[in-house]
């Protein structure tokens, strides 16, 4: 039986943001959580509204929601890598942290809240390690921590079920993201034996969907390849206009137009590979020349 891939927006919210067992299973597969803390029971949150990522609007994927502790996890599905991604998490995060205190709360009462972020990329290609957990920690003593934010990013592509000999749950379940998709007729038998993926599977059974939601899968995998295509447009075109046309009217002309779709600096500044002062140069022209721009961009050093 054909399968369909996970990590499109119709299938991940299918399995994951319908089925709050499934994802109870994933989070404790996945989470660095303490001893003794497993998560009993979850309950589905409103989506945090952050700014989105300009040309990136359609390739992450979230679910929110909240243990019978108190405790929040924000797990996002990230189709390509950024830096812009990260911080998005981080601000994604904090609000989630900080909206839990209400005038009739102290601050003593505030939950952990966890983000779990899987990319489809690899973000760090020096290292072999796929799984990244971040803390808020003491730089001298990093056994001291302070609690309230924690973070794990997975690559995704660098996930290799040979390598790992524990935690046979996570790496079941980073099997169930990395190896199913459309090719798949039959599903590794060792996916089949654990309960909560065998479900996980059967929800992912191209035959359980209809006409419009095939098309609606098919048109989040053009949306996402249109925004990896313009995300690399636009560095070749920068490249190509800086050759010919030298750098006010090439690569710095690409970071104003990125610019005006309000993307930060640091953003530009990775995409066109250009030192984010001159991004910022370019950013305090727009603010005092607006329309004008362009015909000041020689004033750039």
């Amino acid at each position: 039986m054909k399968y369909l891939d996970p990590k499109n927006d119709l299938t991940f919210k299918k399995v994951f943001g319908q089925h709050p067992h499934l994802l109870k299973s994933f989070l404790n597969a996945l989470l660095p959580l303490p001893g003794g803390t497993q998560i009993e029971s979850l309950e589905y949150l409103p989506a945090e509204l952050v700014p989105e990522i300009p040309l990136m609007k359609h390739s992450i994927v979230d679910v929110r929601c909240k243990d019978n502790r108190g405790r929040q996890f924000i797990v996002e599905m990230q189709m390509h890598w950024t830096t812009g991604f990260m911080q998005r998490v981080l601000f994604n995060a904090s609000k989630a942290y900080v909206k839990q205190l209400d005038k009739s709360y102290e601050y003593k009462a505030l939950q952990p809240v966890y983000a779990l972020s899987l990319i489809n990329e690899t973000y760090e290609p020096e290292k072999r390690e796929y799984y990244h957990h971040y803390q808020i920690v003491n730089v001298a003593d990093t056994e001291k921590q302070l609690e309230g934010l924690e973070f794990v990013f997975v690559e995704l592509p660098k996930f290799k079920a040979q390598n790992i000999i524990e935690k046979r749950l996570q790496v079941l379940w980073l099997r169930f993201m990395t190896e199913i998709d459309e090719q798949v007729i039959d599903a590794p038998q060792e996916l089949l034996e654990s309960r909560e993926i065998k479900e996980a599977l059967e929800n992912l059974h191209a035959s359980g969907f209809n006409k419009a939601e095939l098309e609606t899968y098919d048109k989040y995998w053009d949306s996402v390849r249109t925004e990896k295509t313009l995300r690399s447009g636009y560095y070749d075109k920068g490249k190509t206009e800086g050759r010919a046309e030298g750098r006010a009217e090439g690569v710095v002309l690409s970071a104003l137009r990125l610019l005006r779709q309000n993307m930060s600096t640091i953003q530009i500044s990775e995409w066109l590979q250009l030192p984010q002062p001159t991004v910022e140069q370019v950013r305090n022209l727009l603010e005092k020349h607006g329309d004008q721009t362009e015909q000041h961009l020689d004033e750039i050093r």
